[in-house]
């Protein structure tokens, strides 16, 4: 049992590469009704791993929004978290970079990189409560795809928010192991 958990920490660490209720409300605007899904509860054991996850998942949803100076923020936030966390240097970087863009379109150009690395890091992370989803846009970055993370099996699509909201499929659901 040591031996494979000192091998899922070494898993993590190398490829490194957020806890709310579920709540499905409709909430009105001037334009146009849209649906707005906050996550599931996810419990990692680890609460520096737990801190990544919630922060990716606040990046996440900001863009799901549309929400350019929201994403900066988060970004921000998601950077410093990952420089503390010994193997996500690079990952942090990618952050930086998000924060730095210039638009919106710039922000989800690198969420595909960012989370390219997170995935492989929650891969291997000890889930507590909950599940991880996988999913995947085949249209994003012009064609080439682009995975997320998400709490919920709902589809809320981070690379065109509005524009596609439900386009993309769960891949991969990363389960408690308890």
């Amino acid at each position: 049992m040591k031996k494979y958990l000192a091998v899922g920490v070494l898993f993590m660490a190398l490829s490194c590469t957020n806890t709310d209720k579920k709540n499905t409300e409709a909430s009105t605007d001037t334009l146009s009704e849209k649906k707005v899904v906050t996550t599931a509860v996810v419990e990692l054991a680890d609460s520096k791993v737990q801190n990544i996850y919630n922060g990716y998942i606040y990046l996440k949803d900001a863009l799901v929004e549309s929400k350019f100076e929201d994403a900066q923020k988060a970004a921000s936030q998601l950077k410093t978290i990952l420089a503390s966390f010994p193997g996500c240097e690079n990952t942090a970087t990618i952050a930086e970079k998000i924060a730095a863009a210039k638009d919106i379109a710039g922000q989800r150009k690198e969420f595909t990189y960012l989370s390219s690395d997170v995935i492989a890091m929650f891969k291997h992370a000890d889930l507590k409560k909950g599940s991880i989803y996988v999913q995947h846009c085949p249209m994003a970055n012009k064609g080439e795809g682009g995975d997320w993370l998400a709490s919920e099996k709902q589809i809320q699509n981070p690379y065109y928010g509005d524009e596609m909201m439900d386009c993309g499929a769960v891949l991969e659901e990363i389960k408690s192991n308890k």
